[in-house]
């Protein structure tokens, strides 16, 4: 993983309370370098369907602070080992989940991890434990928000996070199943899906 931009001490302290949050069971609302995300602990995700709107049926993810923590929630094995060298980024891999990955977040046994690349975004996840259940900040069948304003507008101003001076994107990650050695592509997005493909293809190949 590269070396993350500092934060300042004033974020690191809004992280910290944000974290406390996290801890006692709420939802914080939070920058990553696609769009804007809610996040709560685990155990906490139906709150992320409540404040979100969401339907039941449509499963959350859950983000991590790197590729160790994110593997002990899969056994997708040498595609997660080809795959995760693209993290940390865009990119939400959905993976056959493991006994440790909670069954709520895994429907039908399958599990979407992602590692994102921002700083105040993986100031969070180091705060509470390395793991999130997350989703986009934007009620249902809402746009995506890109920027601060634009999730303050959305009602939410108590529950956010500075950006940290790290504006998001505003192109939401690509979301892809993996089974076996092919990609079931969910949702383009900003990691082109050739460059995924041919990653798998070079893995398998024995070119890494």
């Amino acid at each position: 993983m590269e070396k993350q931009p500092h934060i300042t001490e004033e974020v690191a302290q809004a992280v910290a309370r944000a974290a406390e949050r996290v801890t006692a069971g709420g939802v914080v609302g939070y920058p990553t370098e696609t769009v804007w995300g809610l996040a709560a602990r685990l155990e906490a995700s139906e709150r992320l369907y409540a404040l979100k709107g969401r339907e039941p049926d449509k499963p959350v993810q859950v983000s991590c602070l790197d590729e160790e923590t994110a593997r002990r929630l899969t056994e997708a094995g040498a595609a997660f080992d080809a795959l995760a060298g693209l993290w940390p980024g865009p990119l939400t891999l959905v993976l056959p989940a493991s006994s440790a990955c909670p069954p709520d977040l895994a429907p039908g046994g399958w599990v979407g991890l992602r590692v994102p690349d921002h700083p105040v975004a993986l100031a969070l996840l180091r705060a509470c434990g390395g793991l999130l259940a997350t989703t986009s900040l934007n009620p249902s069948g809402q746009p995506a928000a890109r920027t601060f304003e634009e999730a303050q507008a959305y009602g939410l101003a108590p529950l956010l996070l500075p950006d940290g001076g790290f504006p998001a994107q505003g192109l939401a990650s690509t979301v892809v199943r993996v089974v076996g050695d092919e990609l079931e592509v969910l949702r383009e997005g900003a990691l082109p899906v050739q460059s995924l493909r041919e990653r798998l293809h070079t893995f398998s190949s024995g070119g890494m």
